[in-house]
């Protein structure tokens, strides 16, 4: 059936109403009906205005300037009361020529034009006029049916709103075009038609916006949103996906911007307080983050990425506990959920739970076999727990799924030096160092290798890259003074020292070095300070109390230097370094003779 169809018979309908004068009357803005009624100051305001025309352009026939302009703002103030902010506002411009053959445009679309037309006289006898130049510039005429005679002294204007006709349905061999009341459809149909005009430009753009996304034209997908909403401005799903624009083209705080535009219009839009959450926790709103996720859940209690997302969150605020609750809900709504596994993998791993944290990982690569960070962290927590060719095998899985995984080939050049193969693991340094040159810790781990094989200008190269790279790099600093002492520059050591323990007070090995060279430069209570302060940060290392007994012993302090060999020895003797631990009874011997 024609869309027409039901407005031509409605319109039969109201002309049979129109001969029994029952008439729906509303003036309430943006409400349909069928009758206006104008008087008062609102009508004192168009006498005005019609008068001041009369003034301005002195016509010749002054009273029939003045009825006819009467006329023309009479159907205009009718028009916008039933349209309100849809269309543009009312022409009150006191200008020769007219409207330009335009009375209103769409609000969203300047290019859809309205021509108004108002007469006086009997329905069933008046005629409504249109020119060929107006049928070609509107898209719709509107015509108004006048029931008192216009005057200026008339008091009260009753306007009926007799109906509307497509341009493009009038017929204007002729020039002019003269449409009668019964060829009219019934105005309540008039906004519904205006709004389909816009609506395959708006479909349009959609498209086009969606395929600019698909294909990462994010610039693209913003401007065809935009243009939705120019023409639609309440249109949910524009503001939904040009928030992904956004959001993707850095524009994080526009991205919630129009997230919240879409939960104003659907307070129930779960995924729109998800992907909000989302944005506000990478702009540090931890709280907002949260917020949004317990909103999501609230809505969907089953929304498995919200829990997801929330459990990052608590993560990353120090819940442990409540992200592994998060995370354990996600997978038990969705048993299969990768990530989830992953997320609490890594909470479990930094709760001292390994072979939990392996479990986990190991879950994640089940449902993931391409899971690159998922076979990384395993392959760190196997590398803790001493599982050494364990955590290569990860490391290389890695690497395949992703030949440019830095950290992966960091991470099996650690192992590979601890298990001998210092060639290997100076070849992963390069490879990490070739896909990141700014890589410091390549730099720094490269550089403890070169030392080992005698390379003592290439590890100091590569520790002042690590320093240029980071200049806090207080390792890199603590190396470079190690190889510099072995070089023979002393005060450069100890200049390197002193900088890796201004970044880190706590840096027990850079006192205990520092320590050495201070002694080596005839410097026995700098030594001795040195070692004591390595000594309080870690009670556990050996090698401080031994090397204070030394220096207590060079300095004739008998006793403090047989009670530091002794606790020296103790620990050795715990951590299984035999051959230590007799070098440092001896010690204790050859004071005792």
């Amino acid at each position: 059936m024609d869309w027409t169809t039901p407005l031509k018979a409605q319109q039969t309908d109201f002309i049979q109403r129109l001969k029994s004068a029952k008439l729906l009357h509303c003036d309430e803005k943006g409400q349909h009906s069928e009758l206006t009624v104008i008087s008062g100051q609102r009508l004192d305001q168009l006498r005005d205005f019609c008068w001041e025309m009369v003034k301005k352009y002195k016509p010749t026939d002054p009273k029939n300037y003045f009825i006819n302009n009467m006329k023309g703002k009479l159907g205009e103030e009718v028009v916008k009361s039933r349209l309100a902010d849809f269309v543009t506002e009312v022409d009150y411009e006191k200008r020769v020529g007219g409207d330009g053959k335009v009375d209103f445009t769409l609000t969203s679309d300047s290019s859809i034009g309205i021509q108004v037309k108002a007469r006086n006289g009997n329905f069933d006898k008046i005629q409504w006029s249109i020119s060929r130049e107006e049928i070609e510039k509107n898209a719709v005429l509107v015509c108004i049916l006048i029931q008192e005679e216009v005057s200026e002294a008339q008091a009260e204007y009753n306007l009926i709103l007799a109906g509307f006709l497509p341009t493009n349905m009038i017929n204007s061999n002729t020039g002019k075009a003269l449409v009668e009341i019964d060829e009219l459809l019934y105005s309540g149909g008039l906004r519904s038609y205006l709004e389909s005009l816009t609506s395959s430009e708006v479909d349009e753009y959609m498209r086009l916006g969606y395929e600019c996304l698909e294909k990462e034209d994010y610039q693209g997908a913003f401007g065809y949103y935009s243009q939705v909403l120019q023409l639609k401005p309440n249109n949910e799903d524009a503001y939904f996906y040009r928030a992904k624009a956004r959001y993707y083209l850095g524009d994080k705080q526009g991205a919630i911007d129009d997230y919240t535009q879409v939960i104003k219009f659907n307070p129930n839009d779960a995924q729109a307080y998800y992907n909000r959450g989302i944005v506000r926790n990478e702009l540090g709103d931890k709280q907002g983050a949260i917020d949004d996720y317990n909103q999501a859940i609230k809505i969907n209690p089953n929304y498995a990425l919200a829990y997801y997302g929330r459990g990052i969150v608590r993560n990353e605020l120090g819940d442990k506990q409540g992200a592994i609750d998060d995370y354990t809900q996600a997978i038990k709504i969705n048993p299969n959920y990768a990530n989830a596994y992953y997320g609490r993998g890594i909470v479990r791993n930094e709760l001292g739970d390994k072979q939990g944290a392996i479990d986990d990982y190991t879950q994640a690569i089940k449902f993931n076999p391409n899971y690159a960070n998922a076979y990384y962290n395993r392959g760190n927590v196997r590398d803790e727990l001493g599982d050494k060719q364990g955590a290569i095998d990860d490391y290389t899985q890695a690497i395949k799924i992703n030949p440019n995984y830095a950290n992966a080939y960091i991470g099996r050049g650690n192992v590979r030096y601890y298990l001998g193969d210092k060639q290997g693991a100076i070849d992963d340094y390069n490879q990490a160092i070739k896909i990141n040159p700014n890589y410091a810790n390549a730099y720094n781990n490269r550089g403890v290798i070169r030392s080992d094989l005698g390379d003592k200008q290439g590890a100091i190269d590569d520790f002042n890259q690590a320093i240029k790279i980071n200049p806090n790099y207080a390792d890199a600093y603590n190396n470079r003074g190690v190889i510099r002492d072995d070089l023979g520059d002393k005060q450069g050591a100890i200049d390197d020292y002193n900088q890796a323990i201004k970044i880190n007070p706590n840096f027990a090995d850079a006192y205990y070095n520092r320590g050495i060279v201070r002694n080596e430069l005839g410097d026995k209570q700098g030594a001795i300070n040195d070692y004591n302060q390595a000594i309080k940060i870690n009670p556990n290392d050996a090698n401080a109390y031994y090397n204070r007994g030394i220096v207590r012993k060079e300095l004739g302090d008998q006793q403090g230097a047989i009670k530091d060999f002794q606790t020296a020895a103790n620990i050795y003797k715990k951590e299984g370094k035999e051959t230590d631990y007799q070098d440092t009874m001896q010690q204790i011997r050859k004071i005792n003779k």
